[in-house]
């Protein structure tokens, strides 16, 4: 069963890249343009994609994703999708943006793929193998210690409250931490501590689509995690990602 869920993962998550792929710096369809954030007819075709994959063969398991909801929401099984995480950055033709597939029974992360069609970058986790790659190669979190010697990656969301706490961590990071970066794709930032590229990833309102894969990435590479639902929006998350080397103070 767990090698069922880890194989449709990634038959969806390559299948569905590869048609992402095909239309990067092609003209797409927008269906919302909004203040900071972009909507595409591609984002639902990705994700419609997926769900087909993977209803195939698990029939009864519910689909909670970005593009909305699918089957029974109250499921012991669902699949949680973010068919494009960076759509801005694939919209402007910016090559840094990933597909995330989890699976979890209850509130458990069984399963988690993340695909990153540009770099043809696959992560793959299953908490029954116990056992997280990329590309087939196993990977851990980075080593260092210090956090002069850290690059740190802060996301911020674009609305009043998150900016005000956002922007002091983001200073406070950019002058103690040896980079700060703010890359457009939550995914690839979770997957990135994972992989020891960056050393922390923090933000203060993301959702959970955008890093549920990731999550048990982090997890079974040896890192740590503060995850907080958000105090007043529903299916938000404050998170904390890292190594665990180095002593972070969730200031998200």
């Amino acid at each position: 069963m767990d090698k069922l869920l880890l194989a449709t993962a990634r038959e969806a998550a390559l299948t569905a890249g590869g048609l992402i792929r095909g239309h990067f710096e092609r003209d797409l369809n927008v269906d919302a343009a909004e203040a900071h954030d972009i909507k595409l007819e591609l984002d639902r075709r990705s994700q419609a994609l997926i769900e087909s994959i993977v209803l195939e063969v698990f029939p009864n398991h519910a689909i909670y994703g970005e593009e909305g909801m699918r089957g029974d929401p109250n499921a012991e099984d669902q699949w949680i999708i973010d068919p494009i995480d960076g759509t801005v950055n694939f919209f402007y033709g910016i090559p840094h943006f990933a597909i995330s597939i989890a699976h979890r029974r209850g509130s458990v992360i069984t399963t988690g793929v993340i695909y990153d069609p540009m770099r043809n970058e696959l992560w793959e986790a299953s908490r029954a193998a116990g056992r997280v790659t990329l590309n087939d190669r196993p990977i851990s979190v980075s080593k260092r210690s210090k956090l002069s010697d850290a690059i740190v990656s802060v996301g911020v969301s674009k609305t009043d409250a998150a900016i005000e706490k956002g922007l002091p961590l983001l200073g406070e990071m950019m002058r103690s931490a040896r980079k700060t970066r703010m890359m457009g794709s939550a995914t690839l930032d979770i997957a990135y501590v994972a992989t020891g590229r960056l050393d922390a990833y923090i933000e203060s309102q993301i959702s959970l689509w955008d890093i549920a894969a990731g999550l048990l990435m982090v997890e079974l590479a040896g890192g740590t995690l503060d995850l907080q639902p958000h105090a007043t929006v529903e299916d938000k998350f404050a998170i904390l990602a890292s190594s665990g080397a180095i002593p972070f103070t969730h200031l998200a």
